[in-house]
């Protein structure tokens, strides 16, 4: 008899920013189940570098507020420097509950995917509450679009587009190319995942919004402006990597002669 084959390495990250209210709450949580955690501070201007220092998980500290998909950038390759097969994310303002850390295990060991994302709407958790109206119109609008341009390229029909809870194995990030540095990140990479033919699969976790009064800054507070940056950064990902997606899959898209920049060179 062979041997048993080795459990992948789990790497749990969480992005920070201005989080001290909470992460004395998240950080023991997340820690719980056993696996490495690395925290990054993006620049928080309290005290949430000091309280997360207190516990056992690794922690970075930039200097000022790079962005949330900087952030994202920078857990693949910490991840990747590492040798971890998969990094599981997830927000420290207690909206994604780690006591779901387990369910994204069971996923990533069932080795069928390389994405595994978490769904705020796939189906009614107990906990769940209503989305504000305009979050979850764009989020509607946008996963609609989504599904519409990238033709089922994905492996799953995608039902929350946004949702930051998510399990990504690291080898399968390492051939994107990504450079959004803030809150529209999630258009370049599912772009990206299906130009490159990533494996998707959702599952579900609650939906929760504890804090109405969060801003996401540089003027995305206006939902009309966050869905018209949003919807330029997929349109100029969908350019990009247009010789990677077949032509049927960009009808209705207004593209851009551009390189296609999508994988390694």
């Amino acid at each position: 008899m062979g041997p048993m084959p080795q459990r992948p390495s789990i790497l749990v990250a969480i992005p920070a920013h201005n989080e001290e209210a909470s992460v004395d709450r998240v950080l023991p949580c997340a820690l719980e189940h056993g696996l490495p955690v690395l925290l990054i501070d993006d620049g928080s201007t309290d005290k949430t570098a000091a309280r997360a220092s207190a516990w056992p998980v690794e922690l970075i500290r930039n200097a000022a507020n790079l962005g949330y998909g900087r952030v994202m950038r920078d857990i693949f390759a910490w991840a990747s420097s590492r040798g971890f097969d998969w990094v599981i994310t997830m927000d420290c303002d207690e909206q994604h509950e780690p006591r779901f850390i387990p369910d994204f295990v069971r996923a990533i060991r069932a080795d069928t995917s390389d994405v595994i994302s978490g769904s705020r709407y796939l189906k009614r958790h107990g906990s769940d509450q209503p989305a504000p109206t305009h979050r979850r119109e764009i989020n509607r609008t946008l996963t609609r679009e989504l599904n519409e341009v990238l033709g089922g390229k994905l492996g799953c029909e995608l039902t929350d587009s946004f949702c930051g809870f998510k399990a990504y194995r690291t080898h399968a990030c390492e051939a994107l190319r990504l450079d959004a540095d803030g809150y529209e990140f999630p258009m370049q990479f599912w772009v990206q995942a299906a130009a490159n033919r990533l494996r998707v699969r959702e599952i579900a976790v609650p939906r929760l919004y504890l804090d109405l009064s969060r801003s996401f800054g540089d003027g995305l507070d206006d939902p009309s402006v966050r869905l018209a940056v949003y919807r330029e950064t997929l349109q100029r990902e969908l350019a990009r990597c247009r010789g990677r997606l077949t032509r049927p899959e960009l009808a209705g898209a207004r593209r851009r002669r551009t390189p296609d920049t999508c994988t390694r060179a």
